[in-house]
């Protein structure tokens, strides 16, 4: 249980009540008396964590309050509870809050009362996400039971606040990958599709906001657990590809089936990751009308390497002159450093490889720059001031782009300054949707 200093100290981290932390402080402002200036944290530095990745995978689940999808007193006292030195305690904590909202949603389920019910399952299916998250082991069981706990949590939550979510599967090789397909009740004859695809880490419930705003102007969606997301990494085991045309096409065979759809006006929204991943989709596929990368990706591959080119200067060079020797010297990193061990584990089995090496040549193949000419459909290219995952890429993918664009940028001004606008969803949806309105 937090103590009171604990929970303060939380709420001035976040930034969220200033006068609430001084409220036990009476004072008084002599005539002519100037608060003393202090250099001050920027709004989403949350304090909480000398991880900043952590510090991240926070403020993402504090973002999904704009869409009822958390609360924000949940979120951060969960948050005050992580040890960021145990590698275990993030799961750990995450699904006590996950199991004890669950039992909330039960108990009114239970009682008939379906809106509270159905409030809550979508809050417990957010929090067993992040268990999975920032997992230590992508293996243990605890990991594919979260990711089964929310996905079966989400389903509770559609039918009792009787979305228009309808679950799909769409046909994908020798099976088939799991999804929603939500039908604008403002549609009026054959209407828009939005697609959307989400990218390393987050899934696609994730993006409940653009959906909503979607079916609020009228346009269909379709949301998809694509390889290496969600449950068709955990159920299925199917990992990260790099010809992501062949992951689309089959979701616009799926769409253009679908009455009510208009398949000339399809379009393809890629978030993180998916930033890299819809460009190289569109490329091959050309029957969507517009793409949106957010953040624009010209060369994932290149710019994971500038990522670790900051941690582990000095053992990269061995990744092509010896690679036995890299594995070796990363495993042994990674017994030494949490974030090293979190993200090779994390990254190896998204990407369906056994050795840092294999990763690492494996992401080498993730790069749009002999493809992205081939690009037709007009494309916006979002990215923020504040970007630290794929610094430079948005501009990149710009001045490669042979097709109709638009350089979308979020600056500190707006708050939408961080990857993906990270706790600027509402700025995000207003700009996003100006544009898609305007070409769509």
């Amino acid at each position: 249980m937090a103590t009171p200093i604990e929970r303060r100290r939380l709420i001035q981290a976040a930034g969220l009540a200033v006068a609430l932390f001084n409220a036990d402080r009476a004072t008084i402002a002599a005539p002519g008396w100037q608060a003393r200036k202090t250099p001050r944290s920027p709004w989403y530095d949350l304090g909480l964590f000398e991880d900043g990745v952590m510090n991240s995978q926070l403020l993402h689940a504090l973002g999904t309050t704009y869409s009822g999808s958390a609360d924000i007193g949940e979120v951060l006292d969960t948050g005050v509870r992580i040890d960021g030195t145990d590698d275990w305690s993030w799961p750990r904590e995450w699904m006590n809050t996950a199991q004890r909202v669950e039992r909330t949603a039960r108990a009114s389920e239970q009682q008939d009362r379906r809106t509270s019910a159905g409030k809550a399952y979508l809050r417990a299916a957010t929090y067993y996400r992040q268990v999975v998250m920032h997992h230590p082991e992508p293996s243990h069981s605890s990991n594919r039971d979260a990711a089964q706990r929310s996905s079966d949590a989400y389903r509770q939550a559609v039918r009792l606040l009787r979305w228009p979510a309808q679950p799909v599967q769409i046909p994908y090789e020798n099976t088939a990958l799991p999804g929603y397909f939500l039908r604008s009740p403002r549609a009026r004859g054959d209407a828009p599709l939005i697609i959307l695809q989400q990218g390393r880490d987050a899934w696609p419930e994730a993006s409940k906001h653009i959906c909503d705003d979607a079916l609020e102007r009228g346009y269909h969606a379709l949301f998809v657990h694509s390889p290496g997301q969600g449950m068709a990494l955990r159920a299925q085991g199917l990992p990260f590809r790099h010809d992501w045309e062949r992951v689309v096409s089959p979701m616009i065979d799926f769409a253009e089936r679908i009455a009510g759809v208009d398949r000339k006006r399809i379009g393809l929204l890629g978030w993180s990751m998916g930033g890299a991943l819809v460009p190289r989709a569109a490329a091959f596929e050309h029957r969507i009308k517009l793409i949106v990368a957010n953040p624009g990706v010209l060369d994932w591959g290149a710019s994971t390497f500038e990522q670790l080119e900051i941690y582990i200067p000095e053992l990269l060079p061995l990744l092509d002159s010896d690679p036995a020797r890299f594995d070796r010297e990363i495993r042994a990193l990674m017994d030494q450093q949490q974030l090293i061990r979190w993200f090779m584990r994390d990254a190896m089995a998204k990407h369906g490889v056994g050795s840092p090496s294999a990763l690492l040549f494996e992401l080498r193949r993730y790069s749009n720059v002999d493809s992205v000419r081939r690009i037709k459909a007009r494309t916006l290219v979002m990215d923020g001031s504040g970007e630290t995952t794929s610094v430079g890429q948005a501009r990149q993918l710009y001045d490669a782009l042979r097709c109709p664009k638009t350089f979308m940028l979020f600056e500190a001004e707006d708050t939408g300054l961080l990857h993906c606008q990270e706790g600027a969803a509402a700025v995000s949806d207003h700009r996003l949707f100006d544009w898609i309105d305007e070409y769509i």
